[in-house]
This record gives C-alpha cells, structure tokens and sequence, in this order.
C-alpha cells in the first residue's frame, strides 16, 4: 500500500513527524550477520536534523534502537524493527497549516485521497519518514560491503545554478563529509553554502542536485523490461521527499551526442571485459555491467517558505499563508544519505534475487 519497498530484502516504513517516533521493519535480511545501534546510528547522525547552519533547527538526537531481529548481537532472519523517537516536535506552529494547504506540498493532496490527515509537521508527508529509510539503507550498505565489496555513496554537486566539478569515479567519503554542504568540490563549496544561507536569510529555499555513485557492483545484477536496475534505481529516488528528476549516466545530455560517440566499447582486459568509457552509467539493457553505477537526483527547493503566499483552506476557500516553524532552506546536505540508503537498499534487493535466480550459474561463457 506504498509504505513498502523491495522484492527479497523488504522495508517498511512507518510513523508520522509529529508522533511518537518513526522507524522502518526490514524483512529478508540474512541470518548470522554482525549487527548491533552502532552500525546503525552514523547514517542516521548525517540525516538529522540540526546538524549545520544550513539545515532546520529541529534539535532530534534520532538514537536509533533494535527492537528486534536480533540476538547476541546477530541477526536472526527474522523481521527486524528499528525505532527512533521523536523528541522535539512543536506542532502549534503548524495550526495554521490545519486549515490551509502550503502550495506545493502534499497537504491539499492527503487531504483529497483520505480525508483526513496528521497536519503537525506534515505528518507522513515529513521527510521525518526517511529516518525508517537511511536505518534500513545503513543496514543494507553494511552487507554490500561485506558480502561483495561494493561502496555507495552519494554526494551535492549543484545548487540552483552553481556547479561542482566531481568525478564519479574518484570523490571519497572523507571529502563528502569535509563541509555542511557535502559537497567535495572544495572550490565549489563555499559559493554554494553561501547561496544557501543567503536564501534562508530572505525566507526562501533552494534547489539542486545529488549525485550518487556505486563502485564495485558486479556484472550481472537486475533484471529485463519492467524489472530494469535502472528502473527500479530511479523508483527509489523519486520516492524521495522533493525528488523532481533522475537521470544515469549521460542522462539527458547523451542527446547531444551520435550513436557512434555515445557507445561505451568492450574491451578484454585479464580476462574480463570493460568499457573504455562510461556513459550508460554502469546499467545496460537493465543489468550491471561491471562499471560503476552513477546517476543524478535532481531535488526541488523546500516548499514551506516564510512568506505570504496564495493559496485554498479547506472549505475551498480562497486565502493566503505564511509558513511557520523549522524548515531546511535546502534539502541537499539531508539528502545525500538518504540517496545512499535508497541506493543500498534497489543493490541488495536485487543482488539477492539474482542469486535467487542465477546462484554459482549466473555467469556464462564470457569471463566476467
């Protein structure tokens, strides 16, 4: 009923902004695997709120607890349910809100399909909801790692018209995590911060772009037609709060160029088969073909904005609203570990479905 995502590896998500906590049920996870907070809490650290200049005041310590799935510190191949709760919530400043809808967020259209709807902070409309996501992706990283080696990571590379230069293949974790921005273009950055805290100081927000990388995916991972890697990469992003755009690879600007210079070519080297370059993004036809994934999240500015804007009530009448309380000028700082969650989570999912399916027979005569 859409609070669910993933075929073999299965979270589900629950709780509102304003309620007594959000967290997420994770069903497949592998049994005998290392697993206690701690793997946990780091990811969720980088998703908080309050955690820079640039980001909503909100103060959440987002302390994450197993509630279950567990034992002596390994999981057990049983559900896992992770907790987090809430702590400072200040729903009178949303009372407003309770009659008027903020234009262009989801108040108007929660209220047309149910009829009803927990109006304190967004209630599920918050991106408070993905504190269950970036918990799960967290737990999903941790075995991609392991299991196969792979690294997912994501990071700010363009805020409104402001453009870092990163290279997918090169950025690390340690120069994402250098700046509030997490952005690793340290030339870049502090124009883009700037912006920022430039429109947070005239009651506006702001927009851009996330990129997010996958090294280390073997080849083989995804399925044809409806189930394409791809496909399933860009559900997960646009299920994302503010997400408005996905792209892999060359994306849209891949139109510019012919078929014959838009082609990644094979090669055998020790015998394994590359491309020479990479503009499929590492996903051909739906499958992984060995080169690194990366695709681009385009994110839209922050709806709620301190200023008086049109807008209904609902009684349909016609009125105006000023947002109130705690809001990020700009998600992107936010978003950058809820990419990689979102990531880890469409990896694992078919990198167990694939061995489900293929097993030790996956690979054919080609030397992969």
């Amino acid at each position: 009923m859409g609070n669910t995502f993933g075929n073999l590896f299965r979270i589900t998500t629950w709780g509102e902004s304003h309620g007594g906590g959000v967290g997420v049920v994770v069903d497949g996870c592998p049994p005998r695997l290392p697993l206690t907070e701690a793997d946990i809490q780091p990811d969720l650290d980088r998703r908080r709120p309050g955690q820079s200049s640039i980001t909503t005041p909100r103060k959440e310590s987002d302390t994450v607890q197993i509630l279950s799935g567990t034992f002596e510190g390994l999981t057990l191949g049983t559900p896992i349910s992770m907790w987090v709760k809430n702590e400072d919530f200040r729903s009178e400043a949303y009372n407003e809100m309770s009659e008027k809808f903020r234009p262009s967020h989801a108040d108007f259209t929660y209220q047309a399909k149910y009829g009803h709807r927990a109006w304190p902070g967004g209630g599920r409309t918050s991106a408070r909801e993905t504190v269950g996501r970036v918990a799960a992706g967290a737990l999903a990283k941790k075995i991609l790692r392991a299991r196969w080696g792979i690294e997912v990571l994501a990071c700010v590379t363009q805020v409104q018209h402001l453009k870092a230069i990163v290279d997918p293949e090169t950025f690390s974790f340690d120069q994402v995590e250098s700046n509030i921005l997490r952005c690793p273009d340290a030339a870049a950055t502090p124009a883009m911060i700037e912006l920022v805290e430039q429109r947070r100081g005239e009651g506006d927000s702001v927009g851009g772009i996330v990129l997010g990388v996958a090294r280390g995916v073997p080849t083989g991972w995804g399925d044809p037609v409806f189930d394409r890697l791809e496909a399933d990469l860009a559900k997960g992003m646009m299920s994302l709060p503010a997400s408005k755009g996905f792209e892999i690879g060359s994306g849209f600007e891949g139109i510019l160029l012919t078929g014959r210079q838009h082609n990644d070519a094979f090669r055998a080297v020790e015998g394994k088969v590359i491309t020479t370059t990479n503009r499929s993004g590492g996903i051909q036809g739906g499958i992984s073909n060995g080169a690194t994934l990366y695709f681009r999240v385009a994110f839209k500015p922050v709806a709620t904005v301190m200023h008086e804007q049109d807008t209904v009530d609902i009684r349909l009448q016609n009125t105006t609203l000023r947002g109130r309380g705690r809001h990020d000028p700009c998600v992107l700082p936010r978003a950058v570990p809820m990419v990689e969650a979102m990531t880890a989570l469409v990896l694992l999912d078919h990198a167990l479905r694939h061995e489900a399916q293929c097993g030790r027979f996956g690979a054919s005569s080609v030397a992969v």
